[in-house]
């Protein structure tokens, strides 16, 4: 499959070294190509030559998967860099939290209760086929959660299109997850998100970020 990713950041890396692992065809995108390139990029991108880097258009207008990787503030101009045109009819994994860390840490959320990121993107990308996921666990674990109690823990769905969602949960699968939970329309996107508070205390807590939420039934 031809995946871009969106974001040149820890997450998008993550994501996109294991997605060309399993074959998939990798694109990241970026603002500009040449500043990435003159940052520490250069040297991640030495060490994963079979992932391309384009322009955040360039990306999408080639992919059949894209993933917003950005963060929370910035995934509407990122998606929008990447034009709609490009975004249309295509399955978007949008794996980016609202967090506003103006106030400093933790963050709160900008968006909370009556609606979601996931919802605002769905919004003003009305044709791209939107699914939220992977945005309750760090990046290391959405890409090799067996690393993590064999990989029993659970990792959850949310989306209109069901075939999109059918889609992402076998990109899920080939990562390792075990226990995907399809909880239904991209409005349940609210409690995934609305987890994050918790995930950032425990995180605080505990000292690290290597853990993840299991529902047992």
């Amino acid at each position: 499959m031809r995946i871009a990713v969106l974001g040149t950041g820890s997450v998008g890396r993550t994501i996109s070294a294991r997605a060309a692992e399993l074959g998939h065809q990798v694109t990241i995108g970026t603002r500009d190509v040449a500043a990435t390139l003159a940052g520490d990029y250069a040297a991640w991108t030495a060490e994963h030559p079979e992932v391309g880097l384009a322009t955040q258009a360039d990306a999408a207008a080639g992919a059949e998967l894209v993933v917003n990787a950005t963060s929370g503030s910035g995934s509407l101009p990122a998606l929008t860099a990447a034009g709609a045109a490009n975004l249309a009819g295509k399955v978007l994994l949008d794996i980016a939290n609202p967090l506003d860390f103006s106030a400093g840490f933790p963050p709160t959320l900008t968006v909370q209760d009556t609606d979601s990121l996931a919802e605002q993107i769905q919004r003003e990308f009305p044709q791209a086929k939107v699914v939220k996921s992977l945005n309750t666990l760090t990046a290391e674990l959405m890409v090799r959660p067996r690393q993590l109690a064999d990989g029993a823990h659970s990792v959850f769905v949310s989306g209109d299109d069901a075939e999109a969602k059918r889609i992402v949960t076998g990109l899920l699968v080939s990562f390792g997850h075990t226990d995907v939970i399809d909880l239904g329309d991209l409005s349940t996107a609210r409690g995934t998100e609305m987890l994050m508070p918790l995930w950032l205390r425990l995180y605080g807590r505990l000292g690290t970020a290597d853990f993840n939420f299991k529902v047992v039934r």
